[in-house]
């Protein structure tokens, strides 16, 4: 289905970027109704590939806890505290906060104070005209539950910066910014730590001190990935 076919092109733009971020921790958030931590942070890209690329429509709920995936991230994130490292938070959905018990806002602000920055991303095309099954034609906009506002607020608010994906080039493209605005810094040595599955409920978190969140994409899911970036020399 389409659904199923964009969500498979954001989970592999999503990974590329993640398997680009050597040195960096990593955690994976997925969230819908609540918000669930699939793996805490580690340098092990290819456990949260792998459990990333598992997730599925509907895994988290049909509804989008925004600000409980953000406190998630900032509380994972304090937990692991690190003086080598930097939190960044990337944010990924098509829709609005519509359930969970924190304010998107008040969510952010516990990350500035802690100095999370969130770079949020919006996901949907513009409005289109479609064929109707009457033979007639209609508009349908795929972005008319997405909250851009708030989404702006939250990365205004910890430093960050808020990105329009309309299309998997697009998304990618973001990404490949982001590699530009949080730079790796070069691997300390050739250290490989052992491989660490863990079970992969809803959402996704990125530690390198960069989260990354995926929210219901598609009717349903959401995923947040945060990390710890390492500081580069200099």
């Amino acid at each position: 289905s389409r659904r199923v076919d964009r969500l498979t092109a954001t989970k592999a733009a999503a990974s590329d970027f993640i398997s680009r971020r050597e040195g960096d921790r990593i955690g994976l958030i997925l969230f819908g109704e609540r918000a669930y931590l699939q793996v805490p942070l580690t340098l092990d890209r290819e456990t949260v590939n792998t459990l990333l690329l598992e997730s599925f429509i509907g895994l988290a709920g049909e509804k989008t806890a925004i600000g409980d995936a953000i406190t998630l991230a900032v509380k994972r994130i304090h937990e692991q505290e690190s003086d080598t490292g930097e939190q960044v938070l990337i944010l990924l959905t098509d829709g609005a906060n519509t359930a969970g018990e924190i304010d998107p806002t008040k969510a952010a602000e516990l990350a500035q104070q802690i100095g999370m920055r969130i770079y949020t991303i919006g996901i949907g095309a513009e409005q289109m005209v479609v064929s109707s099954i009457t033979g007639g034609m209609r508009r349908v906009n795929p972005s008319a539950d997405l909250d851009e506002e708030t989404l702006t607020k939250i990365a205004e608010l910890t430093g960050g910066r808020y990105f329009r994906a309309k299309d998997t080039a697009g998304l990618q493209d973001i990404y490949r910014l982001l590699d530009e605005i949080e730079p790796v810094a070069e691997p300390e040595g050739g250290f490989r730590p052992v491989k660490s599955f863990y079970h992969w409920p809803l959402g996704g978190s990125l530690v390198l001190a960069i989260f990354l969140a995926v929210m219901n994409l598609l009717a349903g899911v959401r995923m947040a990935i945060a990390g710890e970036v390492k500081s580069g020399a200099g």
